[in-house]
């Protein structure tokens, strides 16, 4: 099993309404993903989220994952996701960013692609159903492999078109192309993430264990995949969690009982209108319900039922690695946790990252070599390098640069 974190630009409250505390706030996810590279975090994702106040202010990731690149060298940088409708944007810019940042993370850069979280969020874009976007996604997330390998691609479809022959540019680094994962919700949606022979990513609002049966559509898809999208299967099963690792028992179990946790959830039931909601239903602005006003004096009791339910990791380095042992053989590849954690201080954060990733991290996956990289070390191209014949009477130059660093 690898791991890695989740950064979405949450910043609840009043500092999502002042731009000196926003900034704060970006900063620190920057920083949190340049701490987790020095201690064993493979992966990073960076959500993608529009005009959603509190919950994302994270609209650019790629932006952001320029600046971590450069202070990084081990950490894998992955969009969670990136909405694909050629109504916000045309395809061609997600090839060309992508590729782009291939080149400048040094075959770090990992596409997270999905549809769009919510209807409030498409409409930012015009975009006002938002079951419109599927067929748009299905279309667009094909033509992006053949971007990155023919140099004269051209595409009449029934979302976007590029009319004349483009190359388009630059092409991604080296062997293969970055790895390509979907956002899933329901059943149909990982089985069909395994047909394309690309990465599901799942959020867990629930157990754990009631994924069981959605990782097992998914890697029957998979199996069953003979001609994947892309250049290689990416054979991954990524699903978010909740984790509270501290030096005591006493204090993590003290930070999950502090007032105001929860109030994630409302967000994501009042913004995600494409998924079901929570199973409290609590939206913003409702007040989240704290377990100690729930358990009404027998928090403990309640905190363990919730740990040993799969809602979350709680406790001492120790602790926490029981509790992913007890799940036994779901069937994830990688587990991710959101930051900040909410209850967490800032320093705190830190210091979990540090303790989870230096203590529990080796336990579960003891490799340094990161699965994608192993998937991506088998690409195969998949079209030719030109869709159509060239010309008879075309001509090239004679005489380049001396200073090209490759000669005619």
């Amino acid at each position: 099993m690898e791991f890695g974190i989740f950064l979405n630009g949450y910043i609840p409250g009043p500092a999502a309404h002042q731009t000196e505390l926003e900034h704060v706030a970006l900063s620190r996810e920057a920083e949190y993903v340049i701490f987790a590279d020095k201690h064993n975090w493979k992966y990073a994702w960076l959500g993608e989220h529009h005009s959603l106040t509190e919950y994302s202010h994270m609209s650019a990731p790629e932006v952001v994952m320029g600046y971590i690149a450069a202070q990084t060298n081990y950490i894998h940088l992955s969009t969670g996701i990136n909405s694909l409708s050629p109504r916000k944007e045309h395809p061609v810019r997600y090839a060309e960013r992508a590729a782009m940042l291939d080149h400048f993370t040094n075959n770090r850069f990992e596409w997270g692609t999905g549809r769009g979280a919510g209807s409030h969020e498409l409409a930012s874009f015009n975009i006002m159903d938002k079951n419109s976007t599927k067929p748009e996604w299905e279309e667009v997330v094909r033509e992006i492999p053949r971007m990155w390998e023919q140099v004269d691609y051209t595409f009449a479809g029934d979302t976007f078109t590029v009319p004349t022959p483009h190359n388009v540019l630059p092409k991604p680094y080296g062997k293969g192309h970055p790895p390509i994962w979907v956002a899933c919700g329901n059943p149909p949606t990982f089985t069909r993430a395994g047909e394309l022979g690309i990465g599901a990513i799942a959020f867990n609002f629930e157990p754990i264990f009631n994924l069981r049966g959605r990782i097992e559509a998914y890697k029957e898809g998979v199996a069953n995949c003979t001609d994947p999208i892309g250049q290689f299967k990416n054979d991954n099963m990524m699903i978010t969690n909740s984790v509270i690792c501290c030096p005591t028992r006493e204090e993590a179990r003290a930070i999950a009982l502090r007032r105001g946790r929860g109030y994630l959830v409302t967000m994501v039931n009042l913004y995600h209108d494409t998924m079901p909601k929570s199973q409290d239903a609590i939206t913003w602005p409702s007040t989240p319900v704290s377990l100690r006003d729930l358990a009404a004096g027998d928090e403990e009791a309640l905190l363990d039922g919730l740990i040993e339910g799969g809602y979350l990791l709680c406790g001492t380095p120790d602790e926490v690695s029981e509790q992913i042992a007890a799940w036994g053989d779901v069937g994830m590849d990688q587990l991710v946790f959101g930051l900040p954690i909410e209850g967490m201080h800032h320093e705190e954060v830190l210091a979990c990252l540090e303790l989870f990733g230096d203590k529990v991290i080796p336990q579960f996956d003891p490799d340094r070599t990161h699965s994608t990289d192993r998937y991506r070390a088998t690409a195969q191209p998949k079209y030719p390098r030109f869709s159509q014949p060239l010309p008879g009477d075309v001509e090239w130059p004679t005489v380049i640069p001396e200073s090209a660093l490759a000669q005619l």
